[in-house]
């Protein structure tokens, strides 16, 4: 199955195809690599060319967040049928603000923007330091900022609304 990940402002193809030994075949950009995966608690553990990343992921398709070998980030992951599916005008129904939350309990460092910011994807939002490492938040899409639940110094717990973006 070919998947669409957008990191950032990058996007990348990836086809996925599991062989029949429970592994999967991975071409990334044309590039063929072996990926073996399997579930440890509440992350995941996969091997990639021998090579193994502890992998952890927050939020619901197709918007993800990660933490990988130390490095944190977000990305919107679609599949051709999502795509399709868009681009025939389901799911436009009028919805709600969509909310920025804690990856992880925390206390607030930095708010980095105010109500009625505009915002461009990757902006940073929020700073927030979990386990006495600061982690910056970021849009995962161009956004109007709406309401800011947070402020410096406040402490939240993982999954706690910070920012609704519109």
């Amino acid at each position: 199955m070919r998947y669409f990940v957008a990191l950032g402002a990058r996007e990348i193809p990836v086809d996925v195809t599991q062989l029949p030994s429970g592994t999967w075949n991975v071409a990334i950009e044309g590039k063929e690599i072996a990926v073996d995966a399997i579930a440890v608690g509440d992350s995941l553990s996969v091997r990639v060319d021998g090579r193994v990343i502890d992998l952890l992921l927050d939020g619901s398709p197709p918007e993800l967040r990660f933490v990988a070998s130390g490095v944190r980030g977000a990305a919107v992951i679609e599949t051709e049928r999502t795509r399709a599916g868009r681009s025939l005008g389901r799911g436009t129904a009028a919805k709600g603000p969509e909310f920025v939350t804690a990856p992880m309990p925390g206390r607030i460092v930095r708010v980095l923007v105010a109500p009625g910011d505009s915002v461009e994807t990757g902006a940073p939002l929020v700073v927030i330091e979990a386990m006495k490492m600061e982690n910056e938040l970021h849009a995962l899409h161009a956004a109007r900022v709406g309401t800011v639940l947070v402020r410096a110094g406040d402490t939240v717990e993982g999954g706690a609304k910070l920012i609704s973006l519109e």
